[in-house]
């Protein structure tokens, strides 16, 4: 298993990644809150440890400080393998003594790489090192670090779960920017980037102020979603015609578009709709 806490000093998201050859390694390794933190916990992985971390990071407890109440408590310290990371980029972590080789740490500004059960011991340092030289995104710069990990054998009992979480420098605790995973397979990290790349590309269209249904085709998403958001590009900018023409195309594709139609009619903030559906 190897993973990746940081932060993105310039939108403050934080984050985790992490692949494992473990089955389902997505809901035990990853957690963030947003303007709190990110925590991975593996190896014999203990999930209070991301439970009760973000909720000690999110009374200010410094992550060095939150990690060491935790071990504190833990029974099986030694087994442990934990990093966390602050709103402020202030990180912490540990690698118990007990954890299989290879096993190790490393961390630098606004992020904290480590690994257990590894084919080398140069992984944590590579996934670091991608990490800073990687321009983009924070998912797409986690996603430079797992690259980096595997291409030193990664795990070395094989690939299987990989997962990504990114979370918005505030907001209320369940709000997500991606919230990803892919249970197992010896593509997980492949299918992981292909996901992300979708992900951020469905977010840029929707929140695009114009033209979202070209966000949309450049960022290779469907063609019904396309044609979708062009119908409501064309009622945003009060073109009534074409938004007729368009709805009669998506109607001979599925009827029920102009139920879907109707009920975004309720929304304030479509005023036009009930004129384009008044036909």
């Amino acid at each position: 298993t190897y993973s990746i806490v940081a932060r993105d000093s310039e939108t403050g998201e934080l984050g985790v990644a992490v692949q494992s050859q473990a089955f389902n390694t997505g809901a035990a390794v990853p957690w963030a809150r947003p303007g709190v933190g990110a925590v991975a916990t593996q190896s014999w992985t203990d999930r209070r440890y991301g439970w009760r971390g973000l909720e000690l990071l999110a009374a200010r407890r410094p992550p060095d400080e939150a990690l060491a109440l935790l071990r504190a408590d833990d029974e099986q310290p030694s087994f442990r393998q934990v990093a966390m990371i602050d709103a402020d980029g202030r990180v912490a972590q540990f690698t118990g003594e007990n954890c299989v080789p290879a096993a190790g740490q490393t961390q630098g500004t606004n992020w904290a790489a480590q690994g257990n059960m590894l084919a080398s011991d140069d992984a944590w340092h590579r996934m670091g090192a991608a990490f800073d030289e990687t321009e983009g995104t924070l998912a797409q710069r986690l996603l430079a670090a797992l690259d980096a990990a595997e291409a030193t054998g990664g795990d070395w009992r094989g690939r299987g779960g990989a997962a990504l979480l990114v979370v918005p420098a505030t907001g209320s605790p369940w709000e997500r920017v991606i919230d990803l995973r892919v249970e197992e397979g010896d593509d997980s990290l492949v299918e992981l980037r292909r996901l992300v790349n979708r992900a951020e590309a469905y977010r840029a269209a929707n929140r695009a102020e114009r033209d979202s249904a070209g966000v949309a085709r450049r960022g290779g998403l469907p063609a019904a979603h396309i044609r979708w958001l062009a119908f409501l590009d064309a009622v945003t900018t009060g073109e009534v015609a074409e938004a007729r023409r368009l709805l009669a195309e998506l109607e001979e594709e599925q009827p029920r578009y102009r139920d879907f139609a109707q009920a975004m009619a309720q929304h304030p903030g479509l005023p036009t709709l009930h004129e384009i559906l008044a036909e």
